[in-house]
């Protein structure tokens, strides 16, 4: 599937001016357009805030020659060290520095490779500039984060109201683009259900406008996958439960772990919800760092068997 049928791929914005931002982190990001002077950054916050979005921006406005590095995919020290050291010892063709895009930065190994990623810093400092992008801030060495500008991504409450009404219109544009009836209300609902995440309202809006109208309907949660687990589990039927797990590892584990907390009072005896809340975080949380994503996700639901009490 080509990225561009994506809306979010599609409609990505091209200028900071045209993001969905805190106004003050704008402004900051707008003076450094302005510049030219661009520091080694981090930017820090939940998922679909628009923190790739930024950088790919910045770059595209200042026409700077630049690199995306996916953390998750990518994060083999070998691998990481031969693509930013390819891109960042050849001098730019269009003049100013050179950018390390590197999206996911959470999930880099910090007994490694965020040590050697510090070294590509100093090494390159003349001619190219990291730009770092993670939903953990804390998971990254404290020696990165001395060497970047670290810029938070959360909104407050008092800034939401104004920024879900810039991505209703947002929304409104691309639905006429698309020339797909809508309501407003169900808008409203959708953006209030998943905002700050501008990534998933689009994602939900385009999968609840395939038959050229969006109703009432994308605003239902669907938990019906995570009903055949919860019985695997119950049932302490090993086999299926693995089998589940193989055929769902598709999904980012991390969205597993949340589809797993959303559906959870349906079917877990509310005396044990307590105890999965805190196998699920803790598991959520060595999913940053573990090698084998599957054998992860098999041990949390695994704990789970052995430790939950189920309706």
């Amino acid at each position: 599937m080509s990225k561009e049928f994506l809306w979010c791929e599609k409609y990505r914005p091209k200028t900071v001016e045209d993001c969905i931002l805190d106004p003050k982190l704008k402004i900051t990001f707008q003076k450094i357009v302005e510049t030219g002077e661009i520091p080694n950054m981090m930017f820090t916050g939940t998922a679909g805030l628009g923190k790739t979005t930024v950088a790919k921006a910045i770059c595209n406005e200042l026409g700077l020659d630049h690199i995306v590095i996916n953390g998750s995919e990518e994060g083999n020290i070998d691998t990481l060290r031969g693509k930013i050291k390819q891109f960042a010892s050849s001098v730019s063709l269009s003049g100013g520095y050179k950018v390390v895009i590197l999206d996911e930065a959470d999930y880099l190994n910090p007994q490694s490779t965020q040590p050697a990623l510090r070294g590509f810093i100093e090494e390159f400092s003349n001619n190219c500039r990291f730009m770092l992008t993670c939903n953990f801030k804390n998971r990254i060495i404290e020696p990165l984060h001395s060497r970047c500008g670290v810029y938070e991504f959360n909104t407050s409450k008092k800034q939401m109201q104004q920024l879900c009404s810039q991505f209703m219109k947002r929304l409104q544009y691309i639905l006429e683009t698309e020339k797909v009836e809508y309501n407003n209300d169900v808008l409203a609902g959708l953006i209030m259900k998943y905002a700050p995440d501008w990534r998933r309202i689009l994602n939900e809006a385009q999968r609840g406008s395939i038959g050229g109208t969006i109703n009432t309907s994308v605003l239902i949660t669907d938990n019906t996958a995570y009903a055949d687990l919860y019985k695997h589990i119950k049932g302490k039927d090993f086999k299926k439960m693995r089998q589940w797990v193989v055929n769902n590892m598709d999904v980012e584990p991390a969205s597993v772990f949340r589809g797993i907390y959303d559906s959870m009072e349906e079917y877990v005896d509310p005396a044990s919800i307590p105890q999965l809340v805190l196998i699920l975080a803790d598991y959520q949380h060595k999913n940053a760092f573990v090698a084998d994503h599957e054998l992860n996700l098999v041990a949390c639901l695994t704990e789970c068997m052995a430790n939950v009490s189920f309706k």
